[in-house]
C-alpha cells in the first residue's frame, strides 16, 4: 500500500525539501501553499497524513484543519502540525483544533521520517478491539466506517477521539490508567501530554453525553453505561 501524504506550507523550499525525502521513501506526496489549498485538495487526494504548518497566508494550519475535521475524507486522516520554535504555538490550541501531533522546525529529514512512519503506523490497525462494531449503553461504535451513533444521531469524530471512545467502551466499568490511555491510542513512538487525553475526554463528553465518561482523579477514566 502507498501512503499519501499532503504538505501544506507556504515557505516553497520546506515543501520541496519534504516532499523530495518522502518520495525517496514511497510515499505518494501532493503539496498545497496555504490552508484554504489545502482543504481543496482533501476530498479528491484524500491523504492518509497532513503536514501542515501552523502560520500561513489566506488560511492558517489551525482553520484548515477545523474544516479538514469537518469532512467525511478528513475524520481519520493524521494532522501534524509543523511549528517553527520562535512562533506562539500551543500544543493545547493544535489538539483542540483536530490536531494528532507536532513536528518542530528547522526538521531533521531522518526525524521526520521515522515519525511519519510511527503515524501511518496507527492506520494499521484501526480500533483497540477486533470486533468490527460494539454497541454498548445504546452507543454503536462502527469501526469499519469510522462511525458512533446514539439513538438516531450520528456522530463522525477525529481519529483520536473514535479511538479513546472505543478504548473506553471495549470495557465498560473498567479503569483505564493514563499510561495504558497513551500507550493504546497515541502509541509509544508519539510523544504527547497528560492534558492531551483531558481534552479528548472533554471532547467526547460534549458529543456524547457527560454522564457516560468518569474521572478517577490520579488514576485515569472511566466507561460507564
Amino acid at each position: 500500500m502507498q501512503y499519501r501524504v499532503l504538505l501544506v506550507d507556504d515557505e516553497q523550499d520546506i515543501l520541496d525539501l519534504l516532499q523530495y525525502n518522502l518520495e525517496k521513501e514511497g510515499f505518494s506526496v501532493l503539496t498545497a501553499i496555504n490552508g484554504r489549498q489545502a482543504v481543496s485538495k482533501v476530498s479528491e487526494f484524500k491523504p492518509h497524513l497532513i503536514l501542515m504548518d501552523v502560520m500561513m497566508p489566506e488560511m492558517d494550519g489551525m482553520e484548515a484543519c477545523r474544516e479538514i475535521r469537518e469532512m467525511p475524507e478528513g475524520k481519520s486522516t493524521i494532522i501534524a502540525f509543523l511549528t517553527a520554535r520562535n512562533e506562539d504555538y500551543s500544543q493545547m490550541a493544535g489538539y483542540e483544533a483536530g490536531g494528532d501531533d507536532y513536528i518542530a522546525k528547522p526538521i531533521k529529514p531522518r526525524i521526520l521520517i521515522s515519525k511519519v512512519r510511527a503515524w501511518l503506523k496507527r492506520l494499521e490497525s484501526n480500533s483497540p478491539s477486533e470486533s468490527a462494531s460494539q454497541n454498548t449503553g445504546g452507543i454503536v461504535i462502527d469501526k469499519e466506517k469510522y462511525i458512533v451513533t446514539r439513538g438516531t444521531e450520528v456522530f463522525h469524530l477525529p481519529k483520536k477521539e473514535f479511538e479513546l471512545l472505543a478504548l473506553l467502551v471495549s470495557a465498560p466499568g473498567r479503569v483505564f490508567t493514563r499510561d495504558y490511555i497513551l500507550n493504546t491510542v497515541w502509541g509509544n513512538d508519539v510523544i504527547v501530554g497528560d492534558r492531551t487525553i483531558d481534552v479528548h475526554i472533554r471532547k467526547l463528553r460534549e458529543k456524547i453525553g457527560d454522564e457516560f465518561f468518569k474521572t478517577i482523579k490520579g488514576v485515569g477514566y472511566k466507561f460507564e453505561p
